[in-house]
């Protein structure tokens, strides 16, 4: 069988046109200057968020959520326990980050967290104990947001009245506000963080934004802030401010612990006295007690008569009686009287 040919197309030509008919586009700068960059996000914070080996699983998922919140941190994996808090300032620096977030755990059961400003190590810093823990996943709550997108932060009013607050303030807004067209976060706001301060704590919450009209809904996580020191320097330094009202948890538990101890002890003394204020005799019956012996209720009454005038017989008094207790009293009174005249005439006889 022969092949069979097909016809190639014909490529269109381009008209060849002089150089007179384009001419050069006009200059926009001189080559001599240099290019300005656009650089919109000014506000370069980092926040270097990780934790240190002991946490418990809840304590982790806490930091998970609080990364998630936080387009502008960076991670770290976990620090050994035998390096020193301040080897977190060579690590923001490695990181360049000019702010840490520490999460470090005590017996698997308490957390810690430390916030500080790492910048050339000049601080402050302060140390908090997390209570009462609740986590994005756990709540179950109604509120959603945008993941990347920035917050407002909503402070109470008494964070303008305090002075260790006013700094608080200060150490929270650059830690937790995310800084302006950055790059891995969204050009809106769809959710507040409020600090609100009440029984020597600093609450967090995290609302989402429903409504222009003030509408909310709770996001998550929440968890309670207790301060317990502030540093002039970064997780090193001087103590600027110490909480007077802190009692460590592991204090609390003794005191829980001492607590039971009393009681059993008090309940082991009270036993023991009963036992030696018991009596030793049976108490006596109750009065007509052999009424309860018979079920007959005609003889029950009939019992309960005989007794009542057993007792009229007892009560009353014959008239003999009564008559011979009259003039004795009578005579009585007789003598007295004649005792005093005597006495009166002897008088008398004397003047």
């Amino acid at each position: 069988m022969g092949r069979k040919f097909q016809k190639k197309k014909k490529v269109e030509q381009l008209e060849i046109v002089p150089l007179d008919e384009n001419p050069p586009l006009p200059a926009q700068r001189p080559s001599d200057d240099v290019v300005p960059k656009k650089e919109k996000w000014i506000n370069k914070q980092r926040v270097l968020v990780f934790a240190a080996r002991g946490i418990s699983h809840r304590d982790r998922h806490l930091m998970r959520d609080i990364k998630s919140l936080m387009p502008h941190h960076r991670a770290e994996s976990k620090m050994e326990r035998s390096k020193t808090l301040a080897v977190i300032n060579e690590m923001s620096e490695m990181k360049h980050c000019n702010k840490a977030m520490l999460f470090e755990g005590r017996r698997k059961r308490d957390l810690y967290m430390w916030v500080a400003n790492t910048a050339a190590s000049t601080g402050p810093s302060a140390k908090f104990l997390i209570e009462n823990i609740h986590t994005m996943a756990e709540l179950k709550l109604t509120g959603n947001c945008l993941k990347g997108s920035r917050p407002f932060l909503s402070f109470d009013a008494k964070f303008d009245e305090l002075p260790h607050l006013k700094l608080l303030k200060e150490l929270f807004v650059q830690t937790f506000g995310v800084p302006n067209h950055h790059p891995k976060s969204q050009p809106f706001i769809d959710h507040v963080y409020t600090f609100t301060f009440l029984d020597n704590r600093i609450w967090f919450r995290n609302f989402q934004i429903l409504s222009e009209d003030g509408g909310l809904s709770e996001v998550g996580p929440r968890y309670v802030m207790n301060p317990v020191k502030i540093f002039d320097g970064s997780f090193t330094g001087k103590t600027i401010w110490e909480n007077p009202d802190y009692v460590s948890p592991s204090k609390q538990r003794q005191m829980l612990k001492k607590a039971a101890k009393d009681k059993y002890v008090n309940r082991v003394e009270q036993k023991v006295q009963h036992e030696a204020t018991r009596p030793t005799k049976a108490y006596e019956g109750i009065e007509n007690e052999e009424l309860f012996d018979d079920e007959d209720p005609l003889e029950t009454a009939k019992l309960l008569a005989l007794k009542a005038k057993k007792k009229a017989l007892e009560t009353k008094t014959p008239k003999a009686a009564l008559t011979k207790k009259i003039k004795d009293k009578q005579l009585k009174a007789v003598q007295q009287v004649i005792e005093q005249r005597k006495a009166r005439v002897k008088r008398e006889k004397k003047v």
